[in-house]
C-alpha cells in the first residue's frame, strides 16, 4: 500500500505546473530584501521628533547581516535599496499632507511622495551596500560602509536643486540639554561629521564585546567634548558681541494652507499681520529700552509668503505695514517677487522705518516637486513650472543693524551652505512655512535642521514661521524661546551674539568629506604580518 501510495504521488508532483519565474524571483526578493526593508523603516524612527537612537544598531545589524549574506556586489546593493526605501519612505511620511490639502484634485497622486522620494533616495544606501564588499567582512566592511553611506549622503546636494534632508546626524538633536551638548561637535565635524560617527557606532556595536567599550568611550568623549564646548563658549560669547544685536519680534500668523491658497479672506489675514505685529513692536520697544545704554534696534519678521503679492512694487502697502510698527528700525517679510526675466521667485524683503524699499532676497534652493520642476518628469505638477532660484547665499547690511544673512524655509537644511563666507553675517533670519505638512514630523525635522545650522556656523538664528515653530536659537542651539505649533502670536527676543567662526564654518564639507576618505583608506588598508 505505501508503494502505490508513493507512486500515485510522484505522479501527482510530475503533473504539477511548475512555478514561473516571475514567482520564484518574487519570492526570493520578499525573503532576501524583506528584512533589510523592514530594517530600513526601523531606522527612521532616530530621526526628529522621536529620536530612538537605540534602534540604530538593530537596524544596521539587519542591513550589514543581508550584505554579507549577498552572494554578488549587485544583490547587497539590492539590499541596500530596500533598506533606503524603508528608510526614507517612513521618514519623509509627512509629505502626504501636502497632497491631502489639495485631495480633491490630486487624490490619485496621494501615495506617491512619500514612496517616491523613497525610490529616488533609495541608490544613496545601494551605493554603499554594494561597494563595502571591497572589505573583508567583520570591522573593516563596517568602516567602509560608513565612510560611503556618509560620502552618498553629501552627495544628495546634487540631486535635482538639492535634497539633503534627514541625515542621521540630525538623530542627536534632542530638544532641550541633552540635545545642545550632544550636537556640539558640529561646530567641529558638521552634520555630516555627525552622521559618520553615528553609522560607525551602529555597524560596530553589534560586533561583539570587543567593540563595545571602544564604542562607550568615543561616546563618553563625545559627551564630554559637547560639554566643555556648550559651557565654554558661553564664558566665550559676551567678547564676541561687538556688534549690538536687534530685538526681533517673530510675527507667527497661524494661517491654514487651505486658507492661503483659496486667497478668499486676503483683508483679514493681512489685518491679522498687521495687529500682531503692532503689538509685538510694543512689546519689543518696552524690551529694547530695558537694554543699558544705547538701546538697541527692532526688527519685526514676518513668515514665508505671508504677504501674498509682491510687496516691492507695492509702496502704499509697505507704508501701511511701518506705520503699523512705528518705533520699528527694519521689517523683513516674506513675500512673492518677481526677476528681471519675468519669472516669479520666493521673495524676503526688507523695508525701513518708513516703508522704504532696502532689499530683496530670492530663495536659491527650490524644493523639488514643489517649487522646482526636475526636467524629466512627464506631467506639470509644479503650478505654473515653478520658480526660478536667486543667486545664493547673501548677508544684508541694513542702516543701522547687524548684518543678517536671510533664509528661506527649505534652504537652511543645507549644511556648509546658508551664508556668505566672504560676508560673514552676525546672525541668520529663516522665514518658514510649513503649514503644507501639517503637524507631523515634517517641521521638526525642519527644526532640528535650523538648530543644527546655528551650532555649524556660530550664528544664532531668529525662525519666524506661519504656524509654528517660530523660534530663537542662540550661537550654541540652545532654545531662547519659541512659539509652539498652531499658535497666533509674536516672539520678541533679544538676539544673543554671534561667537568667533568655528571649525567647519571656516572649512565647511571639506571636514567630514576628508574623514570619509580616510574611513576608506583604513577600511581598505590591510596591515602586513610580520614574517
Amino acid at each position: 500500500m505505501g508503494t502505490v501510495a508513493a507512486r500515485e504521488q510522484a505522479d501527482e508532483d510530475a503533473h504539477e505546473m511548475p512555478r514561473p519565474a516571475w514567482w520564484r524571483r518574487a519570492a526570493y526578493a520578499l525573503k532576501s530584501l524583506g528584512g533589510p526593508l523592514a530594517a530600513g523603516a526601523l531606522a527612521a524612527l532616530g530621526f526628529p521628533p522621536l529620536h530612538l537612537l537605540p534602534v540604530l544598531p538593530i537596524a544596521f545589524f539587519i542591513l550589514m547581516r543581508s550584505v554579507d549574506r549577498a552572494p554578488t556586489m549587485k544583490q547587497a546593493a539590492a539590499v541596500g535599496f530596500a533598506f533606503g526605501l524603508g528608510l526614507h519612505t517612513v521618514g519623509l511620511y509627512w509629505l502626504i499632507n501636502a497632497v491631502l490639502i489639495r485631495a480633491s484634485d490630486f487624490w490619485w497622486f496621494v501615495p506617491f511622495p512619500s514612496i517616491g522620494c523613497g525610490l529616488i533616495l533609495a541608490p544613496f544606501a545601494a551605493v554603499p551596500a554594494a561597494f563595502c564588499r571591497l572589505a573583508p567582512a567583520g570591522w573593516r566592511r563596517g568602516v567602509l560602509f560608513a565612510g560611503l553611506w556618509t560620502l552618498c549622503d553629501m552627495g544628495r546636494l546634487f540631486l535635482f536643486s538639492g535634497f539633503t534632508w534627514n541625515p542621521l546626524g540630525s538623530d542627536w538633536a534632542f530638544h532641550g540639554l541633552a540635545g545642545d551638548i550632544l550636537i556640539q561637535p558640529v561646530a567641529w565635524i558638521g552634520v555630516d561629521g555627525l552622521t559618520l560617527l553615528t553609522v560607525l557606532l551602529a555597524v560596530l556595536l553589534p560586533l561583539g564585546r570587543r567593540f563595545v567599550l571602544p564604542c562607550l568611550a568615543v561616546l563618553v568623549v563625545w559627551i564630554a567634548a559637547g560639554t566643555a564646548r556648550f559651557y565654554g563658549v558661553a564664558h566665550d560669547g559676551a567678547r564676541t558681541g561687538s556688534v549690538q544685536q536687534p530685538v526681533v519680534v517673530l510675527v507667527q500668523g497661524n494661517v491654514a494652507e487651505k486658507e492661503k491658497i483659496s486667497r478668499t479672506d486676503i483683508q483679514t489675514v493681512f489685518d491679522r499681520y498687521l495687529r500682531l505685529t503692532q503689538r509685538g513692536v510694543a512689546d519689543g520697544l518696552t524690551l529694547a529700552a530695558k537694554v543699558p545704554g544705547a538701546a538697541p534696534p527692532v526688527v519685526y519678521v514676518w513668515p514665508e509668503t505671508a504677504y501674498p503679492g509682491v510687496l516691492e512694487e507695492d509702496g502704499l502697502t509697505r507704508t501701511m505695514i511701518a506705520h503699523t510698527a512705528e518705533g520699528a528700525t527694519e521689517g523683513i517679510i516674506g513675500t512673492l517677487g518677481v526677476g528681471p526675466d519675468g519669472h516669479w521667485r520666493n521673495s524676503v524683503v526688507a523695508i525701513d522705518g518708513g516703508g522704504r524699499f532696502l532689499g530683496r532676497y530670492d530663495k536659491a534652493r527650490l524644493v523639488p516637486f514643489g517649487e522646482y520642476q526636475p526636467p524629466f518628469l512627464p506631467l506639470q505638477i509644479v503650478p505654473g513650472g515653478g520658480m526660478t532660484p536667486g543667486p545664493g547665499s547673501m548677508s544684508w547690511h541694513l542702516p543701522g543693524l547687524a548684518a543678517v544673512g536671510p533664509l528661506i524655509c527649505y534652504e537652511v537644511i543645507f549644511s556648509g551652505h546658508v551664508v556668505d563666507r566672504h560676508d560673514r553675517p552676525d546672525w541668520l533670519v529663516n522665514v518658514t512655512n510649513d503649514a503644507w505638512y501639517g503637524n507631523s514630523a515634517g517641521p521638526r525635522q525642519h527644526l532640528a535642521a535650523v538648530r543644527l545650522r546655528a551650532v555649524e556656523e556660530g550664528l544664532p538664528i531668529a525662525r519666524a514661521a506661519n504656524t509654528g515653530v517660530t523660534i530663537v536659537y542662540d550661537a550654541r542651539g540652545h532654545d531662547m524661546g519659541r512659539l509652539g505649533w498652531g499658535v497666533e502670536g509674536t516672539l520678541v527676543r533679544t538676539m544673543p551674539p554671534p561667537l568667533p567662526a568655528p571649525l567647519f564654518a571656516r572649512y565647511g564639507q571639506a571636514i567630514p568629506a576628508v574623514l570619509c576618505l580616510l574611513s576608506v583608506v583604513v577600511a581598505l588598508t590591510r596591515r602586513r604580518r610580520l614574517s
